[in-house]
């Protein structure tokens, strides 16, 4: 770990797949999706539902979304969805039993989608794949905007046990700044209706980092959150990326300040959630207290890279143990949109198109990657059972680089993360990518 070894920034890349979806390239073989799961486990599959939609677009946002829907393209949208769901279902196959351990809807923003059409997407969910939705844990995105009183009840309804909603700040003015155009009066609105329909679990997202943002307004933003008593807070730092709405001057001084402003945002943050009675369980996850005891747990940071995922949708991925498949990636609007039509005419979906394939040292990064950034660390027993050697045997320079910088411990056969080690996980994942998907996604050129 020699690259910058003095000067690592701390805020290099938020790891939340690996490998990330950069370095996938269209797969020549086209291999079908029945070979795929054929020799794969299916008791314990997960769910993802994408909807590429949103009212707005953050300035901050690089997800694969676009702003509204123009004509009947959610009905198109939706048709193309149980189109795949089909494919997908009858390509697992019935010589071994199909069960779906936990499900979610995200985007975008799923409840862009009218009430009728969630109940159409709970459908293709049940109906088609096979998925008890009211028997599994079943985590749904919102906004202020869309966490209307009936797509509410339709979600309550079908059993959704979560309901992440992206807030970002309480600060009108931050919001602004972050181009998110929002009140706060209508943000209480929509957190008062979501705590009315009962759903077990409440997560609210807030960003730090934002231009103009203080230690003040910070805690401002923190406290009306935990007014709400939220089960779970997700706390994430502002990346500014390409083909992005948002902009930063450029030049070391101002990444240099930005990177000390969010490092000083982030522990005031976490201080003042574990002094509310909030366990970290992740550089980004708070839970509190208690609240895991009856109420079904959310995903953690690393539930996207659970093997066994099937993801339905333009903008999802579904991973097998050797192969993560997905559509056309783009941040772009136009492409966006051109890769939304496309999916929407598209008639065969029996096919992987796009991927990467995943190797015996790819597995053993992702499972150090996904386990090591969660607070709980990694059992050493649990890797060298999977994967018949220690982590220090496959990973000596990085795992002593990050022990020499006080990240890093290992006690009582765990592999943990240090509070300074959690603090820096978006500069500590990065240095566990390999060589050839460094390569990949330098290679890959921003659309």
């Amino acid at each position: 770990m020699n690259r910058g070894a003095q000067s690592i920034r701390p805020y290099r890349s938020y790891v939340y797949a690996y490998p990330h979806k950069t370095s996938y390239r269209p797969l020549p073989e086209r291999p079908a999706l029945s070979e795929l799961w054929a020799g794969e486990r299916k008791d314990a599959l997960s769910l993802y539902l994408h909807i590429p939609f949103c009212e707005v677009r953050c300035g901050f946002c690089n997800l694969f979304t676009r702003i509204g829907a123009p004509g009947e393209l959610t009905t198109r949208y939706l048709d193309a969805l149980e189109r795949q769901a089909v494919a997908v279902r009858e390509a697992l196959g019935d010589t071994e039993p199909v069960r779906f351990a936990a499900a979610a809807f995200g985007g975008g923003t799923p409840t862009f989608l009218t009430a009728g059409e969630l109940e159409r997407l709970c459908d293709i969910a049940e109906r088609r794949m096979g998925a008890d939705l009211r028997e599994v844990p079943l985590s749904v995105e919102t906004s202020p905007a869309t966490a209307t009183a009936d797509r509410l009840a339709v979600l309550a309804g079908r059993g959704t046990t979560r309901v992440s909603i992206g807030v970002q700040s309480f600060v009108d003015a931050e919001a602004r700044a972050a181009v998110r155009p929002q009140r706060r009066a209508d943000v209480e609105a929509a957190l008062g209706r979501i705590r009315d329909t009962g759903v077990p679990v409440l997560n609210i997202d807030l960003i730090y980092g934002i231009d103009g943002q203080t230690e003040t307004t910070w805690r401002r933003s923190l406290d009306a959150a935990l007014a709400w008593h939220p089960e779970e807070l997700y706390l994430y730092p502002l990346y500014v990326r390409p083909l992005t709405g948002l902009g930063r001057q450029a030049g070391a001084d101002a990444d240099t300040a930005w990177d000390e402003q969010r490092l000083r945002l982030y522990r005031q943050g976490r201080d003042h959630l574990l002094a509310h009675g909030y366990q970290q369980v992740s550089m980004r996850m708070f839970r509190r207290g208690g609240a895991g005891g009856t109420a079904p747990r959310g995903p953690d940071d690393h539930a996207c890279q659970t093997d066994g995922m099937i993801g339905l949708g333009c903008g999802a991925r579904s991973y097998t143990s050797g192969l993560h498949y997905s559509f056309d990636y783009a941040v772009d609007m136009r492409r966006i949109r051109a890769i939304i039509d496309d999916y929407t005419e598209a008639a065969d979906f029996t096919r992987a198109e796009v991927g990467r394939r995943i190797d015996g040292g790819e597995a053993r990064r992702r499972h150090l990657l996904q386990s090591l950034l969660q607070a709980q660390g990694m059992e050493v027993a649990g890797y060298r059972e999977r994967f018949g050697s220690a982590p220090a045997e496959d990973f000596p320079g990085e795992l002593a680089a990050f022990a020499g910088r006080g990240w890093l411990e290992e006690t009582g056969g765990l592999l943990r993360l240090t509070p300074e080690g959690l603090a820096h996980s978006d500069a500590l994942g990065p240095e566990l990518f390999s060589p050839a998907v460094r390569h990949a996604m330098a290679a890959y050129e921003p659309k």
